[in-house]
């Protein structure tokens, strides 16, 4: 079950990764720095081949940096084994498919946890807990591939949950599914992340991580180009230009507006265009 989390720590290092497939001369990731701490809603954005992907598998050492360093909870990734370092991360694959194989819902979550070595008491309640959390207990003697598209991708989030990790990556949580099952998965990352947990995202839906990152961290050609506060970077049109990203389409709106009658231009959900529009329509009322 969950640890005991510090909040603001680092607990993600990323110290100049440089990153190429073997026999390749191309760097996917190319002299790459940040850091990550512990209770970040992060989002990592950018086009296809922007380098997220690879960076977020370097975090739980699916991949090894060509050079560089990477601190995973202090631990160097080349010295740190798998099994470790699942402790602390876990990956959530863009297609849920990808990572489901057992013939039970309740079996398939709890994988990770015995893998951990955990006792039957404890994997039960990890498993019972997860699928709670995830509203999906009633599921549990399901087979997988009988569920829709979200409920797998429930189920393989369940399955990290199960094992505790205080860092979840989330690879493309919402594509390819509806606008509800969308906001439930958010949502639930949302809650998981506001229990001190560690949330990063790779997402190319601008609205989503306008919605639910306060961090974000664009990337083109395997380079970190900005890195900071959501509403700074999805405001910025040169820095999100350069990513071949778009504004959130209620931020376009809203500076479309701003151009003729003096709305605000940082904008970021439909809950702040709303509230700033009452706001008016209430002015103008009382004149």
């Amino acid at each position: 079950m969950a640890n005991t989390l510090s909040v603001g720590d680092p607990i993600i290092e990323v110290r100049d990764v440089t990153y190429r497939y073997a026999g390749s001369r191309v760097n996917v990731l190319d002299q790459v720095s940040l850091t990550i701490n512990r209770g970040d809603f992060v989002a990592l954005i950018g086009q296809n081949g922007a380098g997220k992907t690879t960076l977020a598998k370097t975090f739980n050492g699916l991949l090894q940096p060509s050079t560089g360093d990477l601190l995973v909870d202090s631990k160097n990734t080349r010295s740190a084994g798998l099994a470790q370092l699942a402790r602390v991360v876990g990956y959530v694959y863009q297609n849920p498919d990808h990572q489901i194989f057992a013939k039970s819902v309740r079996e398939e979550v709890a994988f990770g946890p015995r893998n951990l070595g955990m006792s039957t008491a404890e994997v039960n309640a990890a498993v019972e807990h997860a699928l709670d959390l995830v509203e999906m207990a009633h599921e549990a003697d399901s087979y997988p591939f009988v569920l829709g598209r979200g409920q797998r991708q429930k189920l393989a989030v369940a399955s990290v949950i199960a094992m505790g990790s205080p860092v979840m990556v989330v690879d493309e949580p919402t594509t390819g599914l509806d606008l509800r099952g969308a906001l439930n998965i958010m949502n639930l990352l949302r809650r998981w992340n506001a229990s001190g947990r560690t949330i990063i995202v790779i997402t190319h839906d601008m609205d989503i991580v306008a919605e639910y990152a306060s961090r974000s961290i664009v990337m083109t050609k395997g380079k970190v180009v900005a890195d900071g506060d959501t509403r700074g970077i999805l405001t910025n049109e040169a820095i999100l230009t350069e990513a071949h990203l778009a504004l959130p389409r209620i931020t376009k709106i809203a500076q479309l507006i701003d151009a003729r009658h003096k709305f605000p231009n940082d904008i970021l959900t439909v809950q702040e265009f709303r509230a700033v529009l009452n706001e008016r329509l209430l002015a103008k009322r009382r004149t």
